[in-house]
């Protein structure tokens, strides 16, 4: 899957200067989701940046000793929310830029087609490097897609469906430690799990299989840089980028999904 098979123009949301809660972060997805089901001629990107929290998944938030987790992440600085996308915990900070892509779920587009959409968008926007999808073993939120150069993971991708239409999401470390940002994780699995037996085998973490763009490329880059990359190939690709923002008619959509999440993100961390 391409993203050359859009022929439409693309509404691109800019949240890198986010001041809210990466919980709202989700909301908006969801609603843009429900945007691109209902209206096929529609797709989003949107880009995303929050302060230092962690992003644990639904299994995280099982572990044995997940409260004492939380608390060594709050020791080090670092909020804690559970989202609602696939995968395991991932950091995010100002040196990580979040990328979604949100089209309408049409027939045949399978699970992996939305990977593979990501993944050549991103490849495209890298073209000095030889970008790879594989899963990196020892990586934190390891997965069939984990995108490396040189061996060394530097993104990672999940996907939310729901109203017809998809979210692609990515990760993208910029700056800043790529083997700092897995040993976090790291020492945030050992104290959630202390002695105990976990119900899943969680990822047994190598700090010096992660590093950040700026680390892989031996450039400076930044968060805005790469995403000027991302628009530049996007227009290169589609021809139209329109800058946006929810309208109003979309704000209450909005408004429903993040009572939604807020809400359900406070009854999972409370159990």
């Amino acid at each position: 899957m391409q993203l050359s098979h859009y022929k439409h123009a693309w509404r691109y949301i800019d949240h890198s200067n986010a001041d809210f809660s990466p919980l709202l972060s989700f909301a908006y997805d969801d609603t843009l989701c429900s945007l691109a089901g209902k209206y096929p001629s529609q797709a989003f990107l949107r880009s995303w940046v929050h302060r230092n929290t962690v992003v644990l998944g639904i299994q995280d938030s099982r572990l044995p000793l997940i409260k004492e987790g939380i608390s060594f992440l709050n020791e080090k600085g670092f909020d804690v929310i559970v989202r609602n996308s696939g995968g395991l915990a991932v950091v995010l900070d100002t040196g990580i830029l979040n990328v979604s892509l949100v089209v309408k779920e049409q027939n045949m587009f399978s699970i992996d087609d939305g990977y593979d959409l990501m993944y050549h968008f991103i490849k495209s926007s890298l073209n000095e490097v030889t970008v790879e999808a594989k899963e990196i073993v020892g990586s934190y939120c390891p997965g069939s897609y984990d995108l490396s150069v040189n061996g060394k993971k530097f993104a990672g991708i999940s996907q939310r469906r729901m109203r017809g239409g998809v979210a692609i999401q990515i990760y993208l470390c910029v700056t800043g430690s790529g083997s700092e940002r897995a040993s976090l994780i790291r020492d945030f699995y050992t104290h959630a799990t202390g002695q105990e037996k976990p119900k899943f085998n969680y990822p047994k973490i190598v700090p010096n299989t992660m590093a950040s763009l700026s680390e892989l490329l031996s450039k400076k880059i930044d968060t805005a840089s790469m995403m000027n990359r991302l628009l530049t190939t996007l227009v290169r690709l589609e021809g139209t980028v329109i800058a946006s923002h929810l309208l109003q008619e979309e704000e209450a959509l909005f408004a429903h999904y993040a009572d939604r999440i807020v809400e359900r993100n406070r009854k999972v961390l409370e159990n």
